[in-house]
Parts: structure tokens; sequence; C-alpha cells
């Protein structure tokens, strides 16, 4: 029996998404959700608290060039001296200029200790570009960044007021910190929850895979199969949709296992049929040979009738060996067990060979041997049988003159080794799947010549003998395969060892 094949797992790449767990691409999914989500509301809020505090501060900006406007400048044009500064409730960072005829004529910073620092020549520069009574814009100063307005006062000049941008980039910087500290966190968290929750949805998924896995491990093709596997009831509830799957899943393991016992007990049927068969076959074609060669020694009959009681007696010969492989082979199907003991390999090629040549000295018979003798663990006849039957269809299938080498050896795993090989005209490649199945045969491929191919038609093949081979090898827990080419035939067996 073959035995099931093992699926190789897909190798999974990080560079190919079809290839990931489900699991792992819904908590990718949920991840990459969150993060638009995070990312939309980082921006939406941003952008609101940003024209939040930008109207906060133009408000303010608008007192502090009120309050600096106060000193004014006296009729007739004097100056009166007063720095706009001086004015009652101007901030710290606070930043005034006055412009007359278009030059800065006074202005500067108001600093922490009350105390003023003068406006640099870029700063000078940057006021002057200003236009007057429009709104409020940022420049960035020799100071740091400021919102700046120009107001044209009632005495011709123009009176420009700025206030620091600090605290409004602090507070938009605190705020995007929070916010990237809260999504790292919230990414952190539905990562670990995430693949806790869907593992644990995911779980009925994986018992199915357990259950499909499990049932395709079994060697469902031949013998009596006890399916019994199914998916539990828990997974097994048609009102959601892992369980739907699961019921579903039993349903057709059930309709398996109903088929698998019609076949078996087809099989049983038809094995029981041919083995009953067999056996009553054996007594009436016994008692036509033995009538047969009776008649021959008994009674006088003209060379006509003497050809043709020589045919009955081979055909009934052939159907004797007919009965008895058949018979062979239904005892093989049913399991019996074998009658062991140890085999000497070597021994049994040389009897073997020694039998073929005296049938066919047409043929190149040859020996490769080990130095020491391999012995298994075997049934002898069977053994010997399954040697015969390789040689004899090595020399019913080449004409005279092929050379036949049958070798012994050991395999690379430790297995011992009996090869066949031919220099015949092969086998056709589409055969050789099916040179091991009952009744077949390829006799126009692999046929001899001359007296050899009469030799052959006068034996005749049941397409049974290679049959046979692979069962007997089976029950041995061993395997015979074949390789085939023009020119080059090899059966190779092997059964292990001691």
């Amino acid at each position: 029996m073959a035995s099931p094949r093992t699926a190789r797992p897909h190798r999974r790449s990080w560079l190919k998404p079809g290839t990931w767990h489900l699991r792992t691409r819904l908590i990718l999914l949920a991840m990459a959700l969150l993060i638009a989500i995070c990312g939309a509301v980082g921006v939406a809020s941003y952008a609101s608290m940003d024209a939040f505090l930008t109207r906060q501060l133009d408000e303010q900006l608008s007192q502090a060039a009120n309050r600096s406007n106060d000193p004014g400048r006296p009729p007739g044009g004097g100056f009166n001296g007063r720095d706009p500064l001086d004015a009652r409730g101007q901030s710290v960072g606070t930043m005034n200029a006055r412009i007359v005829n278009g030059q800065v004529t006074g202005g500067g910073y108001l600093t922490s200790n009350t105390t003023r620092s003068a406006l640099s020549t870029e700063d000078k520069q940057a006021l002057l570009a200003l236009a007057e009574d429009a709104q409020p814009v940022d420049r960035t100063l020799s100071n740091g960044g400021y919102r700046l307005i120009a107001v044209k006062t009632d005495f011709g000049d123009v009176l420009v007021t700025g206030l620091p941008l600090a605290v409004k980039e602090s507070t938009l910087a605190s705020l995007v910190w929070t916010f990237v500290f809260v999504s790292l966190g919230g990414l952190l968290l539905i990562g670990l929850v995430g693949t806790v929750l869907i593992r644990r949805t995911m779980k009925p998924l994986e018992q199915l895979s357990e259950v499909a896995t499990r049932v395709s491990r079994l060697p469902l093709d031949a013998g009596e199969v006890a399916l019994a596997v199914r998916v539990p009831p828990s997974n097994s509830n048609p009102g959601t949709e892992v369980g739907s799957v699961g019921h579903a899943l039993n349903l057709m393991l059930d309709n398996v296992a109903n088929a698998l016992q019609a076949r078996q007990k087809s099989e049983t049927k038809v094995r029981q049929f041919v083995a009953d068969a067999s056996h009553e076959l054996r007594t009436p074609l016994t008692a036509i040979r033995g009538y047969t060669e009776l008649m021959r020694m008994t009674e006088d009959f003209t060379p006509d009738g003497k050809k043709s009681l020589a045919r009955v007696q081979s055909q009934s010969e052939r159907m004797t060996a007919l009965v008895e492989d058949l018979l062979l082979l239904a005892r093989l199907d049913e399991g019996q067990p074998l009658k062991l003991s140890e085999v000497d390999l070597t021994q049994l090629v040389i009897e073997g060979v020694s039998d073929e040549k005296v049938m066919a000295p047409g043929h190149n018979w040859r020996l490769q041997l080990p130095d020491e003798p391999i012995v298994v663990n075997g049934d002898p006849s069977q053994l010997r049988q399954v040697l015969m039957n390789l040689l004899s269809n090595a020399r019913k299938h080449t004409p005279a003159g092929t050379t036949v080498v049958t070798g012994v050896g050991r395999t690379a795993d430790g297995a011992a080794l009996v090869t066949v090989t031919d220099d015949g005209g092969g086998i056709p490649p589409e055969f050789v799947d099916h040179v091991f199945s009952r009744f077949a045969r390829a006799d126009a491929a692999r046929k001899g010549t001359g007296d050899q191919a009469g030799a052959s038609a006068a034996e005749g093949t049941s397409g049974l003998g290679l049959s046979i081979v692979e069962s007997i090898v089976e029950a041995h827990g061993g395997r015979v395969t074949v390789t085939s080419q023009p020119g080059r035939t090899e059966f190779a067996l092997q059964l292990p060892l001691p």
C-alpha cells in the first residue's frame, strides 16, 4: 500500500502578502486603519488648534497694537518722545516699531527684565516690507517667529506691533507629540490585544485545518479504512460562518466514509470470490492434468491427436499457474501473516539465475554480488517467487543475446537492494506507470524474436507476475521500482534489514 504523500508547507515571504497568515493580514489591516484614523484625527485637530491659536493671537495682537498707539503724536507733528513699548499691559516679547517717512525711527523688543533690545538691520528691512492696514502676517525676525501687523496712525506714521509665535508653536508641538505617543500606544495595544482576539477567533479555523490535514494523511487508497476523524460539535454549528464550514466538512467526511465502506465491501466480495473460485478450480484442473497424462501413457493416438493432447495439457498447466497466482494475490490482499525466517539474498539470487541459465541459454546471465552475504527477514518461498518473476519477465520479453545482470547490495539508507537489469528494447513510456497493475501487458515492446519468441509465446503471460512482485515486496515492508529506456530496463526492490 502506498503511503500518503505529505504536502510540503508553502514558504511564506514578507514580500508576498498573499502568503501571509489570515490573522497576520487582519492585524495589519486593523493597525493600518488605526494609523489612518489617527492621522486624519491628528491633521484635523492640528488644523483646528492652529486656527484657534491664530485667532487668539490675532486678538491679542490687535489689543497690543491699540495699546501701542496710545502715546500717539502731538498736534503740529512733533514726536513726544514716548516709546510704544511704554504702553501699559504690554507682555514680554512684544515688538514695536514706528515708521516715519519710510524709515524705522524707533522700536525694539520688550525683554523679560522690562528692558528693550534693539532691532537688527534685517528686522528693519522686514518691517519696512509690511503692507499698511493689512491682515496680520508671520515673519521670522532676529528674536524668532513673530505675528506682525502694521497700522497707520492718525498722524501719518506707521506703527508696527508684533507678538512672538513661540507659545503657539509650543502648543502645537505639544499637541503633535501627544498624538504621536497616544497613537503609538494605541497601535501597540491594538497589536497585542488584536493578536490575542484574532488568534482566539481563528482557532476554530485552525481546528478545521487540523482535521483536514489528519484526513489527508490517512491511507485511503486501499484496504479497510476507519475514517473516524470529525470536526468537534463546538465548531460544526451551522448557525455560524465557521460552524457551517465545519458542518459541511463533517457531511463530506460522512459521505467519503460511506463510499469507502461500500468500496471495501465490494473489494472484499471480489477477493473472496476470486479466492473461492481459485480454490475450487484447483481440483478439476488437477484432474484434467492427471487424466491427460494417463491418456498419453495408456492410449495410442495419431500424431494430430498427440499434438492436441499436448495442447490440452499445456493449457491446463497454464490455467493452473493462473489460478495459483490469483489465489496468492487474494491471500496477500487479505493480509495473511508471513512465515518469516532468515533469507540469504545472495544465495537466493545465485540459485535463481542458475535456473534461468538452464531455461534460456541464449541470454547472457551475469551476477553482481557483494563480498559478504546480505540476510533479511522474510518468507523464503515468496521472496524466491519475486526473484523468479523478475528473471522470467526479463527472459520472456527480451530476445536471445540480451544481457541480464542481477545484483545484490545495500542502499544509501541501509536497506537491502536487489536489481535485475537488461539491455533489451525497454518498456513504452506510457506503460511504465502501469507495469505493476494486474493483467497489464506490454508485449508489443518487450518481446523476444526467433526461437526465444516462440518459447515465450508457448509459456504465455497472465499479466499478474509483476503485480505479485509488488504485493509480496510491500507485504515485507519494502518497495519495488522500475526505470526503463531503450537499451536499459531495471527493476529494483528494496527490503528492510533486520
